[in-house]
């Protein structure tokens, strides 16, 4: 489906669809506002998409943890160099940091999306007790960021030794 570039009242719009409208005012040809308007079920399947953001995002860390402990459990590192042990733990941290970014990045992105499903009229029960849980998103970032910090302690412990 092809959309058309109009301009009404100094807002520039774009419009495929009637219920997503995306509007652009031009300000001295250098800043541009963006305001866009989504219903209900868009809004719900952004939060999806979100969620599973943060799932995907710790596959990564998890195996490479899954690889540092089986090599630590058969004690590939007592025996191995230093130089062998500092590139595991910056493998570890870079992925753990990466992967701590990206997730962080949707909680704040979630906390915004609550925002936005609060502003939804006659909401359904799915979507008020989402844009309830504020709290307990932002519960899961701090948690997010000391258990990885907990977890690269251990990993140091397993790879460097008591």
């Amino acid at each position: 489906m092809r959309s058309e570039l109009t301009k009404n009242s100094g807002f520039w719009s774009r419009s495929s669809s009637p219920k997503a409208l995306t509007s652009y005012k031009i300000q001295s040809g250098l800043r541009q506002s963006r305001r866009l308007s989504m219903d209900e079920k868009s809004l719900l399947k952004q939060w999806n998409h979100m969620r599973s953001q943060i799932i995907q995002s710790q596959v990564a860390p998890a195996l490479v943890l899954i690889g540092v402990m089986v090599l630590a459990s058969l004690g590939v590192y007592a025996d191995a160099a230093d130089s062998a042990r500092y590139l595991t733990l910056g493998i570890a941290a870079i992925t753990g940091i990466l992967a701590t970014i990206s997730q962080y990045a949707a909680v704040r992105e979630g906390e915004a999306l609550m925002v936005d499903l609060r502003r939804v009229t006659n909401p359904s029960a799915l979507s008020a007790k989402i844009a309830d849980s504020r709290g307990l998103l932002s519960l899961s970032a701090i948690a997010i960021v000391l258990f990885d910090i907990a977890m690269f302690a251990l990993v140091v412990w397993a790879v460097l030794g008591a």
